[in-house]
């Protein structure tokens, strides 16, 4: 019997697939659990479907994580910083803080578990920082620390 996977299962494929499997299996394991259903004409005319919606959706998602990009490489966010005799610096800049500064000055939310800071900054200057958008896309963030 062919079987189109709802879900995952780790034997057999991943979801979307189309299996084929002993009658009883199906019958009494993966139709009953909701894991799959019977790959009938109707059933593989919905699943071509969802594919092609699958797939506009995230060509879309993907062209709007570009237009993003472009727009971010404009801008520039300004953080301050304590500093104690010498320009030594108190503290550091965190990607919560670069992520709060933007939505402050730019309008636009970002989540900070986007931003990939190696480690948090600790000096005075102008730092690019990338920002992973999409799977396939990695913007840059211009961050100028400054002496409060």
């Amino acid at each position: 019997m062919k079987i189109i996977l709802l879900e995952d299962v780790k034997t057999l494929g991943k979801k979307g697939q189309v299996i084929d499997v002993a009658d009883g299996y199906a019958r009494n394991a993966i139709i009953p659990k909701k894991l799959g259903i019977e790959a009938t004409a109707n059933n593989m005319n919905d699943l071509k479907l969802k594919k092609a919606n699958e797939d506009k959706v995230a060509k879309e998602l993907l062209e709007a994580a570009k237009d993003f990009a472009d727009k971010m490489k404009d801008d520039k966010v300004v953080v301050t910083m304590k500093a104690g005799e010498g320009g030594r610096t108190f503290g550091s800049i965190s990607s919560k803080e670069i992520a709060q500064a933007y939505k402050e000055q730019c309008k636009k939310e970002i989540d900070k578990k986007k931003l990939k800071l190696d480690e948090p900054i600790r000096s005075f200057g102008t730092f690019e920082v990338p920002v992973k958008l999409h799977p396939q896309v990695t913007g840059m963030l211009r961050v100028q620390v400054v002496e409060k």
